[in-house]
């Protein structure tokens, strides 16, 4: 894996803390798992295999493990640590994306075997809670599920023979009907990538494989109910969903393409407008994260080009406003905080500190954090 020399830049600006998802030695990369970063240094919080994607809330945190049988982990954030809590099935092979919904279940995507998966977060406490007190232990499962004995003892961490395991009846499963696109090694089958809620109360999952956006009723209980099947068109590959003005942008991992979709009369997700973020052949041009600020302003990684694309979505419709350098190599995701964006460049080892501009266009980076095979960032 390329790991290009890192410039000397000049100090690092004031940014908040951050909790970064990486890949592991599991998936190819550098990382020994979730690290924590305050005042641009990184430091390893809990190992485990491929964290790839995190979510917050509160003091939780969640985090997948994309590994075949993947899983799903709950800490708690303890000063500048993280307290294990429990573990889930996630309910099929390489989780990639997960979210706290407001129906209080925890949402898990895989992409492999193209499932969704929704963990009732309260019966997931309850049980940890119970299996404490009746051991009598609090606060010690804390994180290490593959650290060495050294390791171990940093972390204040205990191994797989103590791991909490919520029980099957908390965890639901339901698989994406099996479907293929144009694009052969990559839609040969169905792939979940991301979930979103809806203003509906409803949740969308993006299949890549499928050219797909599929929407369930999500409870609790837990439930999932599957409500409708929005298509896009064949070769897509919908990967990451954003929100503005009750449309929703969709960046298109395998066309290289931003599409808005907007609900007609009968409730399903049309196309109203879509706009290229690059001019050629797509080839290994891959769309990856996408955000959309409250005027309108659109933020899309593009790897293969390692470029991070501005658009406008302000008119109703799409343009582009114009594009810059990612700072690094591979840039998977990002997270934009007040006057830079944040990104994760997965094959520099490094995330890249862009100034933003008036017009929200990145500068050049005015900083480089060193963190192994950066896959997901959540300031906190």
């Amino acid at each position: 894996m390329s790991q290009p020399e890192l410039p000397d830049l000049p100090d690092l600006p004031d940014l908040p803390d951050l909790l970064v998802g990486s890949y592991t030695a599991t998936g190819g990369g550098n990382a020994t798992g979730i690290s924590a970063v305050h005042d641009g240094v990184a430091t390893t919080v809990a190992v485990m295999d491929d964290p790839s994607f995190l979510a917050v809330s509160g003091d939780r945190v969640y985090a997948v493990s994309e590994t075949a049988d993947g899983g799903v982990s709950a800490f708690r954030r303890s000063g500048s640590g993280l307290e294990h809590l429990w573990d889930a099935s996630a309910g099929g092979d390489a989780p990639c994306h997960v979210r706290v919904d407001p129906s209080g279940a925890l949402v898990v995507t895989n992409y492999t075997s193209g499932t969704v998966t929704a963990v009732s977060l309260e019966q997931a406490e309850s049980h940890a809670a119970s299996v404490l007190a009746s051991d009598g232990v609090v606060g010690a499962h804390t994180a290490d599920r593959r650290g060495g004995p050294d390791t171990a003892d940093r972390l204040g961490a205990h191994g797989a023979g103590d791991r909490l395991v919520v029980p099957d009846s908390a965890v639901v499963t339901e698989v994406l009907p099996d479907v293929t696109g144009p694009v052969e090694d990559r839609q040969e089958g169905p792939h979940a990538h991301q979930s979103v809620a809806t203003p509906d109360g409803t949740v969308l999952v993006a299949d890549l494989g499928g050219d797909a956006l599929h929407e369930f009723r999500v409870t609790a209980d837990p439930d999932l109910a599957l409500v409708r099947v929005h298509h896009v068109a064949p070769g897509v590959g919908p990967r990451h969903m954003a929100w503005y003005d009750g449309d929703l942008i969709v960046a298109g991992e395998l066309d290289g393409a931003v599409h808005r979709l907007r609900r007609d009369e009968s409730g399903s997700f049309v196309v109203v407008a879509s706009e290229p973020t690059f001019d050629g052949e797509v080839g290994d041009s891959l769309l990856s994260h996408i955000e959309v600020d409250d005027d309108g302003l659109v933020h899309v990684a593009v790897r293969g080009r390692d470029l991070i694309v501005v658009l406008d979505a302000s008119s109703g419709g799409l343009s582009v406003v114009g594009s810059a350098p990612s700072g690094g190599v591979w840039p998977r995701h990002f997270a934009r905080v007040p006057g830079y964006l944040l990104v994760a460049n997965q094959m520099s080892d490094a995330i890249a500190v862009l100034p933003l501009d008036a017009d929200g266009l990145p500068g050049t980076a005015v900083a480089q954090i060193a963190v192994g095979t950066p896959a997901c960032i959540v300031p906190v």
